[in-house]
């Protein structure tokens, strides 16, 4: 940190307030998950309405006291916000109570920090932190806000707050340009995917859906799942056999949140884009939420913002083993086609029937055929072979190229059409 504060501890006191103006009433049960997820120990809950944010402390002096008495009374060294704060709400209140003050973007950023594993994870969270901080620099600097005149007291030409505005900009620069390559060399693996005609399936949802405990179920992996927020943040990405389709990529991405800062899902692009250029999206939902159907409308708005409500999407009801009546099963639409699936990853119940959805919906989508080629289709088979369609080639007694071909439908179309062919040609010869 570049400015001093109090040193953090687990005792916590929570703070959720309620508005008149908020389309949308929730209550603090996830607040508390996220401080327990984040290593807090809380005390209290402390809980109110108000017409609209007190533009000096966030909340009314009334409450302010209240607050103040629990931290007293508890030794609690931070209190939480369940609200977006102002840098200034910040120091002012962190003044009153004489303790650390995060609000509920600080609290994940804090997670996020903790949970980030690999390089680019590590680097993403940086960013976001950094980009936090560069707004609140000025509570630890106001002493040195400005230059000062006259004899022996001229400044050596820059505060010490712009020097440390100067060294946050030239930090960030540094690590977006770290970030860009590696999004390149994402781009790099999607494209080579692409080429070899491998599926990629992705997982989303609300956090703590079951994401990756139904990732570990479904490829055999060993990626860190607990019943916590957050618990992953890195994706992974494992191969998974499908009867009909061989081989897919499935991707294990970070799970949503409600109000989920919007610079984290700037910083997390790179990491994002595993969904939204995804060939199918695999919307996991905890079943037995009671919160249910909002949280899968905060997933929908995400997805909206990331650029991936365009993918085509299966729902998992998953954690059935926590609902007495639900069995495994595939839900259909009018079409026959499946649009969700009942399963508990944890018990291994329906992981069948999920594969088999997937099977369904991704078989659509690609052309899995055996060609018969004369040589004067020879341009044909050299851009099958370019983009790595061809799984194997023979010779027939007639002396035509037998070609084993899968790839894209849409890509078929495309070479097709390039070389100026329809289907029912390839078929008839």
């Amino acid at each position: 940190m570049f400015f001093e504060r109090p040193d953090s501890g687990e005792i916590a006191v929570l703070v959720h307030i309620d508005f008149h103006d908020q389309s949308e009433s929730y209550g603090p049960e996830e607040f508390v998950e996220l401080a327990i997820s984040a290593g807090a120990d809380p005390v209290a809950v402390v809980s109110g309405t108000r017409q609209r944010p007190d533009a000096r402390y966030f909340i009314g002096t009334g409450k302010l006291a209240e607050i103040k008495d629990i931290v007293d009374r508890e030794e609690a060294q931070v209190v939480l916000f369940d609200h977006a704060l102002s840098p200034s709400q910040e120091r002012n209140l962190e003044s009153v109570l004489q303790c650390r003050v995060l609000d509920r973007t600080g609290l994940i950023l804090d997670i996020f920090a903790q949970r980030a594993r690999t390089h680019e994870g590590k680097l993403q969270v940086e960013l976001a932190q950094l980009q936090h901080m560069s707004t609140r620099l000025i509570r630890g600097w106001t002493h040195l806000e400005r230059q000062k005149g006259g004899i022996g007291m001229r400044g050596p030409g820059e505060t010490q707050l712009e020097t440390d505005r100067r060294l946050l900009r030239e930090r960030i620069k540094a690590i977006q340009k770290r970030l860009a390559k590696v999004g390149s060399q994402r781009d790099q693996n999607r494209r080579s995917r692409d080429r070899s005609s491998v599926p990629t399936v992705s997982l989303v949802g609300y956090t703590n859906a079951g994401k990756s405990t139904l990732f570990n179920r479904a490829t055999g992996a060993d990626v860190y799942a607990a019943d916590q927020l957050f618990a992953t943040l890195d994706p992974t990405l494992r191969r998974l056999d499908i009867e009909q389709i061989g081989s897919i990529v499935l991707a294990d991405t970070v799970g949503f949140i409600r109000q989920l800062p919007h610079r984290l899902i700037k910083a997390f692009q790179a990491t994002l884009k595993e969904s939204s250029e995804a060939d199918l999206l695999l919307h996991v939902v905890d079943a037995a939420d009671i919160s249910r159907d909002e949280n899968m409308k905060h997933v929908d708005s995400v997805l909206e913002e990331i650029g991936a409500n365009e993918v085509p999407t299966l729902t998992i009801f998953n954690k059935i083993d926590a609902l007495p009546t639900a069995e495994p099963r595939i839900d259909r639409d009018a079409n026959g086609n499946p649009f969700r699936v009942w399963l508990s990853a944890r018990d291994g119940q329906g992981i069948d029937l999920l594969k088999q959805a997937i099977a369904e919906l991704l078989a659509e989508d690609v052309f899995s055929e055996t060609l018969y080629l004369s040589s004067k289709y020879g341009r044909l088979r050299a851009m099958l072979f370019e983009h790595g369609a061809v799984k194997s080639e023979r010779f027939d007694e007639a002396g035509r190229f037998v070609l084993e071909v899968k790839l894209p439908k849409k890509d078929y179309l495309q070479i097709l059409a390039r070389t100026g062919m329809s289907e029912d040609q390839i078929e008839a010869v």
